[in-house]
């Protein structure tokens, strides 16, 4: 037999007694609500349902949360503002004037048919009459046939027509020492046309020629016919005639020679008869040859 001892196991340990129960706690008293965190009936909803004894219903009004901030009103925009304004100011102007239309009396409209045209009774005197209407051209036609010819006995004066010819602007600016003023002139005062004639006998040479502005500027023919102080030749001829004592020269050769100028102007038409001499050119042959030349124009 063993003398050790024996460890006692679980199942053979005796019972432990239970430890008593602790007492139960007295009721405490319900705790007073102070009148100002009381809830008022209104404050709960009409709709809400209360489960629990009165005064035991509290909603957590946290819970819900902050109201919501008032909304800020939107300013009016300026454009709308304007075109509001501007649709009312029609409508109002419209209203108005129709308005004002509508309290005038009507206006009778004027008759349909117009006054027939009275002439007076007595009679027209036809002269009176023919000479108030737009006179005619003075000269019209081909200006060739009104122009003089060279004499028997001529001959030609180099390359220049010897033959009544119809020239250009610058045929005539190339007769002056000055071509391209003369070229400007004619052509920024109305030049129409004009027709020339060239001779030359023994040593004298001569040249006609009759220049013809538009209707609209007569006042340029009488211009050239007394741009320069003359002496008549004929009675009634707006224009005369001069003789240069001094000689002048040609541009090409250097020649001197003498220049007689006679001029005059009908209508739109102007006459310039020239003679140019070795020797000093005599009067009495520039008043001829212009009286002449004049007589074919009237």
């Amino acid at each position: 037999m063993t003398t050790e001892p024996v460890e006692p196991s679980p199942g053979d340990a005796p019972p432990q007694p239970a430890a008593p129960a602790a007492p139960p706690a007295p009721p405490v008293p319900p705790q007073p609500v102070a009148a100002s965190d009381a809830i008022a009936p209104e404050a709960v909803a009409p709709d809400a349902v209360v489960t629990g004894p009165p005064g035991a219903f509290a909603p957590d009004l946290l819970a819900v949360g902050p109201e919501p901030a008032p909304r800020v009103p939107r300013r009016p925009r300026p454009v709308l503002l304007a075109v509001c304004g501007l649709v009312l100011g029609v409508l109002g102007g419209g209203g108005v004037g129709y308005a004002i239309q509508a309290q005038r009396p009507p206006t009778p409209l004027p008759p349909l048919q117009v006054a027939l045209p009275s002439y007076p009774a007595a009679t027209v005197d036809p002269t009176a009459f023919a000479a108030e209407q737009p006179q005619p051209l003075a000269i019209d036609g081909d200006l060739r046939k009104l122009l003089l010819t060279a004499p028997e006995g001529s001959k030609p004066w180099g390359e220049n027509p010897d033959k009544p010819s119809w020239v250009s602007t610058g045929d005539l600016a190339e007769h002056t020492g000055d071509a391209v003023r003369e070229f400007k002139d004619l052509n920024s005062r109305g030049f129409r046309r004009a027709v020339e004639v060239d001779w030359q006998k023994d040593d004298v040479k001569y040249r006609v020629s009759l220049i013809q502005y538009a209707p609209e500027h007569a006042g340029e023919a009488k211009s050239r016919a007394t741009v320069f102080r003359t002496q008549p030749f004929e009675k009634g001829a707006n224009g005369g005639y001069k003789v240069f004592d001094q000689p002048n020269y040609w541009s090409d050769s250097k020649d001197p020679y003498y220049y007689g100028h006679a001029v005059a102007q009908r209508g739109t038409v102007v006459m310039e008869v020239e003679i140019f001499g070795a020797k000093p050119v005599t009067s009495n042959a520039v008043e001829d040859l212009a009286k002449q030349q004049w007589e074919r124009l009237i």
